[in-house]
């Protein structure tokens, strides 16, 4: 799974698994196979038949040939390692890669994110934390060490650099340790709060007027920041709270093959909603030019809809339609 083009095939076959079968396989891998595969199988979003038929052919082959293969897999790392480095050499890494238990609850650190990590051991004795470090991917130690404060970072970087070895009887007890702290961390466990979703789905109901000065205050503050939240506070599927009028004075600033492409990603109640404010000749067209449109980029998707969003907004700035919501002004 090392190459992209090992990726692909890998995240490929997983999709064609189906959920469950795919879901077993996933359980078996370690958190950094399991998130590179995720992103590629997001990323695959039409594969051709002829791909995926000789992604399995390759698969039956290889099975096929490793099928017969039985081995007792620790005797054999553990006399393959002695034989190749001697005993000495050979020791230190042997409990490293089977390890198995000892290792457990430092494991368990591998599937949260860096921030979590930080919260739960920041406490914990400089030497521990160390310990602990040196057990993760680098790029991981790393994220969790810029959590912390300059004087905890640099000295904990400095025992990562002395650490000559661990006792097997040292990281037991660390191990037991860690289990111990994360029986206890579901209530520390960082939970996705806040952020530009929260603001928009709260701005959504605030009202007009409120809404405004809201935005033009953060506007100030961070104009990127200000527009990521307007971004989000008015998606695509909003549409459907729409009034009919509304949908058709959108409808006439709209080109019909960005509309085409938009409607790709959408609802189908979303989609009979633009088909009723149209004329049934043009939706008719309409239909059958979604139905010709090939598969498309969901890259390509978002980007017509957010054109067509910016014509929304417009028209709502202009006074010419009203956004549905809660916080919305009502029409007398």
């Amino acid at each position: 799974m090392a190459s992209d083009d090992g990726l692909e095939k890998s995240a490929t076959l997983l999709i064609t698994l189906g959920e469950d079968h795919a879901a077993e396989v996933l359980k078996r891998l370690g958190p950094r196979e399991v998130q590179k595969l995720g992103h590629a199988m997001a990323s695959l979003k039409s594969v051709p038949r002829t791909k995926v038929e000789a992604v399995l052919d390759e698969f039956h082959k290889t099975v096929g040939e490793q099928a017969a293969v039985h081995v007792d897999t620790d005797n054999y790392i553990r006399s393959v390692l002695t034989k190749a480095l001697g005993d000495d050499k050979a020791s230190n890494l042997i409990s490293r890669i089977l390890q198995g238990g000892e290792t457990a609850g430092i494991e368990g650190l591998k599937w949260m994110d860096a921030g979590t990590v930080a919260d739960l051991i920041r406490n914990e004795h400089p030497q521990i934390i160390a310990t602990i470090l040196v057990h993760l991917e680098h790029d991981h130690a790393s994220e969790i060490l810029n959590h912390f404060t300059e004087r905890l970072r640099n000295d904990v970087v400095l025992r990562i650099a002395t650490l000559e070895g661990i006792q097997p009887a040292a990281l037991r007890e660390l191990n037991e340790a860690m289990m111990r702290i994360l029986a206890g961390s579901s209530t520390m466990k960082k939970t996705a709060m806040g952020g530009v979703r929260a603001v928009a789905e709260i701005l959504n109901f605030i009202g007009t007027a409120n809404e405004t000065s809201v935005v033009d205050a953060i506007r100030e503050y961070d104009p990127d920041l200000a527009q990521r939240i307007l971004d989000e506070m008015f998606v695509f599927e909003n549409l459907l709270d729409i009034d009919d009028r509304s949908i058709q004075l959108i409808l006439r600033e709209v080109q019909s093959d960005s509309l085409i492409m938009a409607l790709k990603g959408a609802s189908e109640a979303l989609r009979e909603k633009i088909f009723k404010n149209m004329s049934q000749r043009a939706a008719e067209m309409l239909r059958e030019d979604l139905e010709a449109k090939g598969p498309v980029r969901v890259s390509e998707v978002e980007a017509e809809q957010k054109e067509i969003l910016k014509i929304v907004r417009r028209l709502a700035d202009e006074g010419q339609i009203v956004l549905g919501g809660a916080g919305g002004e009502q029409m007398i």
